[in-house]
């Protein structure tokens, strides 16, 4: 099987590679999240990224001194942490002082501050608006920061490289009987019961990693990764739910004794049985490699003795 899925790689790899090299318009235009036609006449060589994914990519891409300000809570890769910080709040005159040709942002800092972005772009600073929901979204993200910064060879590599781990992975999955498959309830916020969209990325690090989603049925909260639920429905799979997971992070608060002493949650079969794990939001929502080590991380809570 694993000569199989490496030959199937190296045509997906040669292919992409070919396209990069041979298609011109491809290789010189994007569209961004919101929509921006973007002609790239040359890479972008002085970027400051305002979302930690990106940062993370671009160190990915090799990218560490055309990385000239990043987030300030972006303290990973550890080069990271010798760049100017920036921040979305500040005025555009710190940005414009920097002398960047790119920055990166996402859609929720578009829509929140587009008085800093029409400044930005007045003055002739590109900005780009990218951020992926679902894992095939991501490997055209890789892409499209290859083609901003001259790197689509690496980016194409990223893909190569991510999808022949994710493979490994699910070789031991495949091992695991359907009717031996674990039934998670993967939490995303705990104070408004909200869990992620089935389409979501978060959602593809579980069912990577082997594990099946019982909130299948959840409601998408608009194009964004997070679904609502609410307690009522999660307690109706109470009997059911082998695993509670839940991210940790900016966006979800939380740790394992509030879990346990939620009202209403000692109904629940993970809680009764003492399997609640809470993990790091970077590794499992973030469009980043480290979802490998988020999918072998589940992965190792569900099947301790397969992983």
């Amino acid at each position: 099987m694993s000569v199989n899925i490496n030959k199937w790689c190296f045509i997906v790899f040669g292919f992409a590679t070919m396209l990069l090299s041979t298609t011109s318009v491809y290789a010189q235009t994007i569209t961004d999240a919101g929509g921006q036609l973007l002609n790239i006449s040359k890479p972008f060589s002085r970027i400051i990224s305002l979302y930690g994914a990106h940062t993370e990519n671009l160190f990915s891409l090799g990218l560490d001194e055309e990385i000239i300000g990043v987030t300030k809570g972006d303290d990973f890769p550890a080069g990271a942490n010798d760049k100017k910080r920036f921040s979305y709040r500040e005025d555009a005159e710190k940005f414009i002082a920097a002398r960047p040709d790119l920055v990166l942002i996402r859609p929720m800092i578009a829509q929140a501050y587009p008085q800093l972005i029409a400044k930005l772009q007045l003055t002739g600073i590109t900005v780009v608006s990218l951020q992926p929901t679902n894992m095939e979204d991501t490997y055209l993200y890789w892409q499209q920061l290859g083609l901003l910064t001259g790197r689509e060879s690496q980016a194409t590599e990223m893909v190569y490289n991510f999808q022949q781990e994710l493979e490994a992975i699910k070789e031991k999955v495949a091992l695991i009987p359907a009717e031996k498959r674990r039934r998670v309830y993967f939490e995303a916020i705990h104070r408004k019961m909200k869990t992620f969209a089935p389409s979501s990325m978060t959602m593809f690090v579980l069912s990577s990693a082997g594990g099946i989603n019982v909130a299948i049925d959840a409601n998408q909260v608009r194009n964004t990764n997070i679904a609502n639920y609410g307690k009522e429905r999660i307690l109706s799979h109470a009997h059911e739910i082998d695993v509670f997971l839940a991210q940790v992070g900016v966006m979800n608060k939380i740790d394992r004794q509030q879990l346990l002493s939620e009202p209403g949650f000692s109904a629940i079969k993970a809680v009764r049985e003492d399997q609640v794990y809470i993990v790091d939001e970077k590794l499992v929502s973030r469009p980043t490699l480290r979802l490998l080590e988020g999918i072998g991380g589940i992965a190792e809570i569900l099947y301790p003795k397969l992983f």
